[in-house]
């Protein structure tokens, strides 16, 4: 049984790649100050110099997203004001750290939560993925959906509450997999957005792998997910907004940084 919260869309019974291969073992911040205001004083003697009027201020610049280079930052769609980073140490690297900032009113991003420690697929990340290379995709995704097997626990992005996410088995090494998908985000990568994370539409063929969420951590790396513990996945979920048009910038570290 399904309960959809949130903005109405189809959806589809079987689970996703990331919760079908489960089910078969995933063996398979510058405040800038002010320029100082020039002391009242007489009236100078013309010397016929020229220069810059004092009371002209250097123009502001927004501080970047901490660990995000110029041209991941063209990725980022201009409404963006919440994103979540999660940073890996190379591109073979299964471990990360998550981290969600906010933009301000002055264009300074600012920690929101975290760092939180994660898991990101077996053999590290891809700008390139393809189904079954247990890689995850490296970019810039929206996130727009949520669900999960348990109930709501006070999301503000529409939460698809269905046992169609249950899973069972062990992951990669030997850890129990149940409860991976009591809470989800999905990834945009190769889904249509507004949909429940179990669609299993693929606009981009099936090739191109899908099903990419950030979900409950079980212990050890995920087949191309990105995964975070269990209470830091409630705190995600009660803090991603979708005024604020959210989205994750994931990848290894110096390719973040480009």
């Amino acid at each position: 049984m399904s309960a959809r919260k949130g903005r109405p869309g189809p959806r589809v019974l079987t689970a996703a790649v990331c919760a079908t291969l489960a089910l078969v073992g995933y063996m398979n911040v510058s405040s800038e100050e002010p320029a100082p205001r020039p002391s009242p004083r007489p009236a100078a003697q013309n010397t016929g110099a020229a220069g810059p009027s004092a009371s002209a201020a250097p123009v502001p610049v927004p501080a970047a997203l901490p660990g995000v280079g110029p041209l991941t930052r063209t990725r980022i769609p201009d409404g963006t004001t919440q994103a979540l980073v999660v940073t890996g140490g190379d591109r073979n690297s299964n471990t990360a750290t998550a981290i969600l900032y906010e933009q301000d009113a002055t264009g300074h991003w600012r920690r929101a939560a975290g760092p939180w420690a994660a898991h990101n697929a077996l053999r590290g990340w891809t700008t390139d993925h393809r189904a079954g290379d247990l890689r995850t995709p490296t970019g810039v995704f929206g996130l727009g959906d949520a669900g999960g097997r348990l109930p709501d626990p006070g999301a503000r992005l529409p939460y698809d509450q269905d046992e169609e996410f249950a899973t069972s088995g062990v992951g990669f090494l030997g850890e129990p997999l149940e409860g991976s998908f009591d809470y989800v985000v999905a990834i945009d990568y190769n889904r249509v957005p507004g949909r429940t994370p179990l669609d299993k539409n693929r606009p981009l063929g099936l090739a191109k792998g899908g099903g990419v969420w950030i979900h409950v951590d079980h212990g050890g790396p995920t087949q191309a997910c990105v995964s975070l513990p269990r209470d830091d996945m409630r705190e995600l979920l009660r803090a991603l907004s979708p005024d604020r048009e959210p989205v994750v910038v994931m990848g290894p570290a110096a390719d973040l940084a480009r």
